[in-house]
């Protein structure tokens, strides 16, 4: 098969090996994080936008108890599953992400049919542009539609967290979800994680005359490992010793007592957290006030902070930051939930081939994979196609 695929070339597909047309296609893209990194999961603020970027869903109910899933992707067939009896830790590979939603929603007391499904998906794997949540909050939007359960965006956001939390086994917030099923074009999405509370804040780059680079740096990364999980315990544990509901209810000036009572590490990690909010916060007013062009300083003290305090960064990204920066992009970091992934860095358009063209020479130079480089915008979220 190849990939990428388009709507009606995808269609034929589906029928070709489910032997019938599908009820539908749906979409939901992936995204980028602009600033705001592991701040969800402490209930603070994220400001990631929707990319134009998308894994798409070809669905058809059908009339047993049965689920059978493929992808245009990889040569592992179709994968088929039972209804019923569903478990934790018992799918591997994407199949996790479509069967833990379907989980998920019967957590919720929702009757989920069985299914046919055909993935295609333009959202790069393992680049921390949250490919598993746009292939769940895509087969969610379609579940929704197919079943009539009726779930709000703000319900489903919660209901993919469980998938990806409890059936998959990452422990992440909600940020990915809410960027990929609350997007809008142009806009990037301020999002409170404590209540879902949503504004869409103005971004765009070409009419301020810029681009926003990702940098794939084909350093693979996995949420569902101990680096994640260990530092999401690091900010619990400060949480509770600082005596809050959550490191979303510290500001920089609790950052002097916090010292005093933790240990270095467990410091470095709250004080991360901490500052991480401020930015968030300081890039939303900037944005609305003055622009993107307002924000690169903001983006650099970030990738630093993940870098030295929160020690989720790895030499490729950091090479990749440094080097777009020293070219040219008013601002640059580590985007997603680190340990590998993407970088971005935000380019005055006149600089984007000298940022490209230094990238690559660093990278090979340093020995490291040749990193895809390519460009996002802000786009719609999950939405059905037909």
């Amino acid at each position: 098969m190849v990939e990428n695929f388009n709507d009606e070339s995808l269609v034929r597909e589906f029928e070709a090996v489910f032997g019938t047309a599908p009820d539908g296609l749906w979409q939901a893209p992936g995204r980028v994080n602009l600033i705001g990194e592991h701040t969800d999961y402490n209930e603070g603020f994220v400001l990631p936008f929707a990319i134009d970027k998308v894994a798409r869903v070809a669905v058809r109910r059908r009339d047993d108890n049965v689920i059978r899933l493929l992808s245009t992707y990889g040569d592992q067939g179709v994968t088929q599953a039972p209804l019923d009896g569903l478990e934790p830790g018992e799918a591997h590979g994407w199949t996790k992400y479509p069967l833990g939603v379907v989980w998920a929603l019967q957590q919720r007391g929702i009757n989920v049919p069985g299914f046919d499904l055909l993935l295609d998906s333009t959202v790069p794997l393992g680049a921390g542009l949250s490919s598993s949540h746009a292939i769940e909050c895509a087969t969610i939007t379609a579940l929704n539609d197919l079943t009539g359960a009726g779930l709000t965006a703000e319900e489903m956001v919660l209901t993919t967290q469980r998938a990806e939390n409890d059936f998959v086994g990452a422990p992440t917030g909600i940020m990915d979800q809410s960027a990929s099923l609350r997007g809008a074009e142009g806009h990037a999405v301020f999002l409170d994680c404590r209540d879902q509370h949503v504004e869409l804040v103005p971004f765009e780059a070409s009419p301020a005359g810029l681009v926003m680079l990702v940098i794939d740096t084909k350093v693979a990364h996995s949420h569902a490992d101990g680096g994640y999980a260990s530092r999401r315990a690091a900010c619990e544990e400060g949480a509770r010793v600082m005596g809050v509901p959550a490191l979303r209810d510290l500001d920089v000036s609790a950052l002097d007592e916090a010292q005093s009572k933790l240990d270095d590490v467990t410091f470095r990690r709250v004080r991360h957290v901490v500052t991480e909010n401020d930015r968030v916060l300081r890039t939303v007013e900037k944005l609305r006030a003055e622009g993107p062009t307002a924000i690169g300083a903001l983006l650099d003290a970030s990738h630093v902070s993940m870098r030295d305090d929160f020690e989720i960064s790895c030499p490729e990204l950091d090479l990749a930051v440094d080097t777009a920066r020293s070219n040219g992009a008013i601002g640059s970091r580590m985007t997603g939930g680190g340990f590998g992934g993407a970088a971005i860095a935000l380019t005055p358009a006149g600089e984007e081939e000298k940022v490209r063209t230094a990238v690559v020479q660093a990278f090979a130079e340093a020995g490291f994979t040749l990193p895809d480089i390519f460009t996002v915008t802000p786009a719609a979220g999950a939405q059905r196609n037909r």
